[in-house]
């Protein structure tokens, strides 16, 4: 874009199908462990009810407290993309709303991730559209710039990339390239199964376990 105030990308290429209805049944702790424990998003509030999000990133950079560019992403959607603003972790004005939800509804938004505020938090209970948000602040923001599309973004010290998967569920947010998905797919799947057997070691009712062993008898415990 030609505006000394604005950078504006392309949007990323959205994930496959195939990859996306995967990660709809893996818990986001699962693709933490690994994904070595390092990564991931735990600072921001769930602002719906339970609706898992799983998508591609679109990423927005904006001054704090200004959504102007905000706008402009939401007109470049496609069906599956997440909407992922840096605005600097600032929360006293809510870049995010009720108006805005609808629209990005309306154009297939999987969901928000927002290192910002938002309001009108009833509606999005209401709605179970998945948002996770820094803060709730019921005053508006300005609508200025500058600001960026499609460059790489800090949301609570996790860089996210344009193009990125970004999966959430209640116990936060992770997001990684989409050459590493079928690995960590696979890989999540097989740490499901091990905890699978750990479960049913557990109700066996006996207090030696294998699980506890292994992580004890190095230490001599």
């Amino acid at each position: 874009m030609s505006h000394p105030s604005f950078l504006i990308h392309p949007a990323p290429a959205l994930a496959p199908a195939a990859t996306v209805a995967a990660l709809e049944g893996i818990v986001v702790s699962h693709l933490s462990d690994n994904l070595q424990r390092l990564s991931g998003i735990t600072g921001l509030q769930r602002i719906h009810r339970s609706r898992k999000l799983v998508g591609t990133a679109l990423t927005v950079k904006t001054r704090p407290g200004d959504n102007l560019l905000i706008y402009k992403a939401l007109m470049m959607m496609q069906p599956g993309h997440v909407l992922v603003v840096d605005g600097g972790g600032e929360t006293s004005n809510a870049l995010v709303g009720e108006l805005i939800m609808l629209y990005a509804q309306q154009r297939g938004c999987a969901g928000f991730v927002l290192d910002c505020a938002v309001r009108d938090t009833a509606a999005f209970a209401q709605a179970d559209f998945p948002c996770y948000a820094r803060a709730v602040s019921h005053r508006g923001p300005y609508k200025n710039g500058p600001g960026q599309i499609n460059v790489p973004v800090s949301i609570d010290g996790q860089v996210v990339r344009p193009g990125d998967i970004v999966v959430g569920d209640e116990d936060g947010i992770v997001a990684f390239p989409p050459e590493q998905a079928e690995a960590l797919i696979t890989a999540a799947r097989k740490t499901a199964e091990l905890e699978d057997g750990i479960r049913a070691e557990i109700a066996n009712g006996r207090v030696e376990q294998a699980w506890l062993d292994k992580v004890l008898k190095p230490f001599g415990l």
